[in-house]
Order: C-alpha cells, then sequence, then structure tokens
C-alpha cells in the first residue's frame, strides 16, 4: 500500500510540474477558491476592472459617517500632466462601492432624480479630512480654490468616504485664485457617467480608466 501511495503522489506531482504549478503555489493563492481576489487593505474584496489592477471595495453608503484617519503627514506627492494635477496611486488608489454594480445602475447611479446627494458624506466630516488630506499632499494653496475630490466620483459608484478614494485635489492651471472650484475633472467625470448609463461603456470599464489616468479617461475609452 505504502509503494502504490508514493507512485500515485509521483504522479501527481508530475502532472503539477507538467501544468506550471508547484505544491507551494497550491497554498499561497492569491484568489480563494472561489475565483474572487484576495482582500484589500480593508479587509473586503477588490474589484478587478476591464483591464489593469484591481481596485478596492470600500465599505459602501454609511447612515452616519465619521471622519477618517489619513496618510501621514508630507507622504504624498502630486504628479502633474501638462500642468493638470493627478493624485499619488500609493496614498490614493481609489475604492469603489459595493452598493454599486453593472446589474444594478438603474436603481442607482442611473436613477432618474440622482443619487449622489443622498449618499454624501457631510461637510462637517469632509471639511475635517481636506484638512488632514492637504497635509498628507504637503498641500499649501488656498483650500476654497482646492477640491476634497472622489477620485472615482459618486456618480462612477466611487465609495463614498473610504480615504482611498479622496483627495484635495489642487486647482487646474491658469485658474484665477479666490474664484472657488472649477476642475476639469469634472465634466470628464459627467461624460464617463453619461457613457455607462447609455450602455456605451461598462462601469468596470469607466471605473478603471478613471483610477488609471483621469486626463486620459476619455480616450482611452474613444469618447474624447
Amino acid at each position: 500500500m505504502r509503494s502504490t501511495h508514493r507512485a500515485a503522489s509521483s504522479v501527481l506531482l508530475a502532472a503539477l510540474f507538467v501544468a506550471g504549478c508547484s505544491p507551494d503555489s497550491l497554498g499561497g493563492l492569491s484568489e480563494s477558491a472561489s475565483g474572487t481576489p484576495a482582500a484589500g487593505p480593508s479587509g473586503t474584496a477588490p474589484a478587478t476592472g476591464a483591464v489593469g489592477r484591481a481596485i478596492a471595495v470600500g465599505a459602501g453608503p454609511q447612515k452616519t459617517y465619521t471622519v477618517q484617519q489619513q496618510p501621514a503627514a508630507d507622504s504624498c506627492h502630486y504628479r502633474y500632466l501638462k500642468g493638470e494635477p493627478l493624485e499619488d496611486p500609493k496614498c490614493t488608489p481609489g475604492a469603489i462601492s459595493p452598493a454599486v454594480t453593472q446589474a444594478n445602475l438603474a436603481s442607482t447611479i442611473c436613477r432618474k432624480g440622482g443619487y449622489t446627494s443622498g449618499i454624501r458624506p457631510s461637510t462637517s466630516v469632509t471639511g475635517k479630512e481636506k484638512k488632514l488630506n492637504a497635509a498628507s499632499y504637503g498641500f499649501t494653496g488656498r483650500m476654497e480654490d482646492a477640491e476634497y475630490d472622489h477620485l472615482i466620483s459618486l456618480q462612477l459608484g466611487g465609495d463614498p468616504n473610504d480615504y482611498r478614494n479622496l483627495w484635495v485635489e489642487p486647482a487646474d492651471p491658469g485658474h484665477s485664485k479666490g474664484s472657488g472650484v472649477n476642475n476639469k475633472k469634472d465634466p470628464v467625470e459627467t461624460k464617463l457617467h453619461t457613457a455607462v448609463c447609455k450602455g456605451q461603456v461598462t462601469l468596470a470599464a469607466a471605473q478603471q480608466a478613471i483610477v488609471t489616468d483621469w486626463t486620459t479617461a476619455l480616450t482611452t475609452l474613444h469618447l474624447a
């Protein structure tokens, strides 16, 4: 019996080797047996877009929001493309809401009468987070001209209050000081939302495009 067991084990190991697997890899899968991606930093499973890296899943809409801890002061760094500010992907990789899926668009982000106003955190919460996040990014400009921005906007199913989905977005180049928030990223989000609701692109594709680079999102999805 022992010799038979050893022979069977040898055959199994040989089959695994031919298939490109090793015994060690069987115990270290990044996905569960059901194919679900491994949990992200918040303990929730990330969602995978059409292409690119997985996007973390946040807590979703809450009845009561609390001020979220932000990255350490001066630990985040803006990137700039043709003068336009982009987030630090290590500090602000984006996070989506589990309440919004491709299957329920009609009853969430695409419903008549709007969706975002009922899930948006109050300014008493986001105001404090904005100051903390400004310190994270070392932002020293006028706070009135900077937007505390959802990287994946609420109208694209972004998580309402996950720190990974919020950043202090500086004003665009040439912006007049004191004239308030007016960022070119906002109309990009609106166009993506329209395309998702019309069925021109999937929700996952729009989310992936915005976290990759909002300045090229429309071109990437052939919506420019």
